[in-house]
């Protein structure tokens, strides 16, 4: 259970760094209060994690040779593809990931003008979040660790990943945000997937 546990903190803290929900939090963050903007992430991001950690358990029930497998490829393959992605990433990148993040709470500020509630904004804070996420490597990523791993680490470890992440975005965001360099995140979370392909070859020995 550690291990997994540990497996899910790391991947999902190092990969949500300077995502598109990492700046939909820290731009949401400038415009409402900070504990309901966080309440809405961790909540989205709660919701997804235990849906992708259940849509894993349901991959556990195929043969254990062919999730072992599939784990492995699907980590290095990721790996790989995040430091081709990063290499080819220009200086601007992570700019160019503000501004999605920008323009899809600048939508969702249009089609709700006129609603200030503190439901209102815990409902944007969510869906936006939800939105963003789906789909995501780290989801992917989250579904194979819940494969093969304990379903229960897995949860509590990505969880807590997000929370660190939602924390750091709403409470210092605007602070880090020109300091964060998408490239640089991606190549660590590339080389953090390969190394999880690794160790998933290594203890399947």
């Amino acid at each position: 259970m550690l291990t997994a546990f540990t497996a899910g903190l790391l991947l999902i803290t190092i990969s949500e760094l300077g995502d598109k929900t990492f700046f939909i939090a820290v731009i949401l963050s400038m415009h409402h209060p900070r504990r309901l903007v966080f309440s809405g992430v961790i909540a989205a991001l709660a919701a997804m994690t235990i849906l992708s950690v259940a849509f894993g358990q349901v991959v556990s029930l195929l043969p254990k040779i062919y999730i072992h497998y599939a784990e492995i490829v699907l980590f290095i393959a990721f790996g790989l593809k995040l430091i081709y992605d990063a290499n080819k990433m220009p200086v601007s990148a992570t700019q160019e990931v503000v501004e999605e993040a920008q323009e899809a709470v600048e939508k969702a500020d249009l089609d709700n003008s006129q609603l200030k509630s503190i439901w209102s904004i815990l409902l944007k804070s969510f869906v936006l979040t939800f939105i963003a996420e789906w789909g995501d490597r780290t989801q992917i990523a989250t579904i194979a660790l819940a494969a093969s791993n304990n379903p229960i680490g897995v949860t509590a470890g990505a969880i807590l990943g997000h929370a660190i992440c939602a924390a750091i975005a709403v409470i210092g965001g605007k602070l880090i945000a020109g300091k964060i360099s998408e490239r640089q995140i991606t190549f660590l979370g590339g080389f953090l997937f390969i190394i999880f392909g690794i160790v998933a070859a290594i203890e399947g020995k």
